[in-house]
């Protein structure tokens, strides 16, 4: 899939902080029972559940995409040592693809948030006719994204079992019994989500499309990720607060909400097979995250993938600078020593994973004080944006993060006299 689908596909999925069914009401009566049960609302299991999970959620996805990159270097200077003894003996040298990763540039960050709104306008106008196309299409991606998300947990359980040889299946390629495994799992839990459409199922292939996102897909520059976020948030404020006033409805919420009808029931309903048809239940699609409540039954809070995967670009963009600098030992000035203190110790990636548990609270707490759907976005972007910038210029890496920011440097050669 292109990265502009990738993410339209996603971003028509947003919403904010959001409700899907039924909240609790407020109770009357003075302003400190008001805030109160503000409080108690924002601190609800479900807005917990939700919070806790998308930044878990983040952290996983950016460490393993540098757990990635690792293996891939390592696996290159590998082919490299080998590739040196078999020039020497002569032996062909066999080649493998290294490059992994899909990269946004500066016009996929500008064209994302306007395919973002083509697709959910074909979303919007053209659910009923496509319904079966978009679900068989995005259980097919959200079998292969789980089966990533899935593959590190059947790795432990079937390395004593096994010794890594690969199996070949022609020319679908060559895969291990722990990826055959984590494949199968994912393809039981589709299948079941399809005869059941259980929520916790759906968040599940939710999961593992947020983590494969955050870990293939890549930001280059600050730049970037300046551009990419600042679009998807214009994007996501417009859909959400001035859509109504054109279409005369939330198409943000509308789209993220709407029920797909079941593909086995449609299947069984053009073979004329009443029993099966009754049976099967509407889907939600796995373009969010819902998280029931322990206390209120019936209340449900959202949060869109789009929220949790386009910060995480961010995050994981970070943490690979991070890990970068500590490797070259990159400094603002090399004839000055690290600074000490603190401020010091405080990495980027703490310093965006900190803004983004803010903005989500805040966001939260603003679906609370407005009883509406909120764009996460609007709140994400600026607390995770603006203190990574400032917290760059303040260590002097803002020029190099704008621009190249995992080129090395070398420093100006000076003539001695």
């Amino acid at each position: 899939m292109s990265h502009g689908g990738a993410g339209g596909g996603l971003g028509a999925q947003t919403v904010g902080a959001g409700q899907l069914g039924g909240g609790a009401a407020a109770a009357g009566g003075g302003e400190y029972r008001e805030l109160h049960w503000t409080v108690s609302s924002v601190m609800d299991s479900s807005r917990v559940s939700t919070c806790l999970i998308s930044m878990l959620l983040i952290v996983y996805g950016s460490f393993r995409s540098l757990n990635i990159e690792q293996e891939a270097r390592e696996r290159e200077q590998k082919k490299r040592n080998e590739s040196m003894t078999n020039l020497l003996t002569g032996e062909p040298v066999e080649k493998e693809p290294t490059d992994k990763f899909a990269t946004l540039d500066t016009m996929h960050a500008l064209c994302l948030p306007l395919g973002a709104s083509i697709s959910l306008l074909i979303m919007f106008f053209f659910f009923d006719s496509m319904q079966l196309l978009f679900a068989v299409c995005t259980a097919i991606i959200a079998t292969v994204a789980l089966a990533f998300l899935l593959l590190p947990m059947c790795q432990y359980i079937i390395r004593p079992c096994t010794d890594g040889k690969r199996f070949s299946f022609g020319f679908c390629g060559r895969f291990t019994a722990a990826e055959l495994f984590s494949f199968t799992l994912s393809v039981s839990i589709v299948c079941i989500w399809v005869l059941t459409g259980h929520w916790l199922l759906m968040d599940a292939m939710g999961m593992g499309l947020c983590v494969a996102f955050i870990a293939f897909v890549r930001l280059p520059s600050l730049k970037v990720s300046t551009l990419l976020l600042t679009g998807l948030l214009i994007y996501d404020v417009f859909w959400v607060f001035l859509s109504s006033y054109i279409f005369s409805t939330n198409v943000m919420v509308k789209v993220a909400t709407r029920p797909a009808d079941n593909p086995v029931g449609i299947v069984a309903r053009k073979l004329h097979l009443g029993g099966i048809v009754r049976d099967t239940p509407k889907l939600n699609l796995p373009g969010k995250l819902v998280f029931p409540s322990l206390h209120n039954t019936g209340h449900f809070s959202m949060l869109g993938l789009g929220d949790v995967v386009m910060p995480g670009l961010l995050l994981c963009f970070v943490l690979r600078y991070d890990a970068y600098k500590k490797a070259q030992g990159v400094t603002s000035d090399p004839t000055l020593s690290p600074p000490r203190g603190v401020g010091s110790r405080l990495t980027y990636f703490h310093c965006s994973l900190l803004g983004y548990f803010l903005g989500l609270l805040t966001a939260t707490v603003s679906s609370e004080v407005f009883k509406a759907a909120q764009p996460a976005l609007l709140y994400l972007v600026p607390f995770t944006l603006l203190p990574l910038l400032l917290m760059a210029y303040l260590k002097g890496d803002l020029r190099r993060m704008w621009s190249e920011p995992f080129i090395a440097q070398q420093p100006s050669k000076q003539l001695e006299v």
